[in-house]
């Protein structure tokens, strides 16, 4: 049992930390703000943002960093890899937002870069021509079914969330096959140890994608936190409302492509 519980908190763990602030590699910032969310537990979540900083700082950031000087190929195979096991959860709330289709095309998706491309690391169906993949989890179908987002927390680790989405987040470790698959399994293709590689990669390279990002966030930002909380919302507003990339006024991946920030 105990060793039950700490692979589902390693895991949630990952998943929340590739997850956070979007998964597509860039941050996004618009004036228009979403619906209003407390911040209830502010001096808390603050305390907690320093820990999660300092941790950053003294351990993932330089792992990203080294990971960035991979070469391109096994970075970009990771990232196909890390992006076809998520179609795992995926699908699952495709069909609980009632978007069948999606989930079928998904499914061909999954069949195809699992078998053609080589267990996901090359995309085959994009280059096949399937629509743009959407990373869909538990906390926006949550979103979607109309449950509120509660009040905005910063967990230890884990970072930016709300009540919805941490509620979320153990939905998505508990209804993923491959972690089931994994813990449950006896087998040496889907043991423990491989599982949570798989999700460490995951959190690994969305940090490498975000370095810059990050960066160019906390160096011009009057308050960090206050711009990332900001962000997060947003994201998560975005993504249950399936908003469409061009609603956002400043999208950023590196410092050539900065702009100013309004932080209010």
């Amino acid at each position: 049992m105990l060793k039950k519980l700490t692979v589902t908190i390693i895991y949630i763990f990952l998943l929340a930390f590739n997850a956070n602030a979007g998964s597509d590699g860039e941050l996004a910032l618009k004036k228009d703000q979403p619906q209003e969310i407390k911040d209830c537990f502010e001096k808390l979540n603050r305390a907690t943002f320093a820990f999660n900083q300092g941790l950053d700082k003294a351990l993932i950031k330089p792992i990203a960093k080294g990971y960035r000087n991979l070469p391109d190929p096994i970075q970009k195979g990771t990232k196909n890899a890390v992006t076809n096991l998520s179609t795992l959860i995926t699908i699952p709330n495709n069909i609980l937002q009632g978007d069948v289709k999606t989930a079928i095309i998904n499914t061909g998706r999954l069949v195809v870069n699992t078998t053609v491309g080589l267990l996901g690391t090359v995309d085959v169906a994009n280059k096949m021509g399937f629509p743009k993949y959407e990373k869909e989890d538990y906390g926006q179908t949550l979103g979607k079914w109309g449950v509120g987002p509660g009040c905005y927390l910063v967990l230890p680790v884990l970072g930016p969330s709300t009540v919805r989405d941490t509620a979320g987040s153990f939905a998505n470790a508990f209804g993923d096959p491959w972690y089931n698959a994994s813990v449950h399994g006896n087998n040496e293709f889907l043991s423990e140890k491989v599982f949570l590689t798989s999700k460490a990669l995951s959190g690994l390279d969305f940090r490498s994608d975000n370095l810059d990002s990050l960066d160019n966030l906390e160096k011009n930002s009057i308050d960090f936190y206050a711009s990332l909380r900001s962000l997060y919302l947003q994201d998560r507003e975005n993504k249950i409302k399936n908003n469409q990339r061009g609603t956002v006024e400043v999208i950023y991946k590196d410092e050539e492509d900065w702009e100013e920030i309004d932080n209010k």
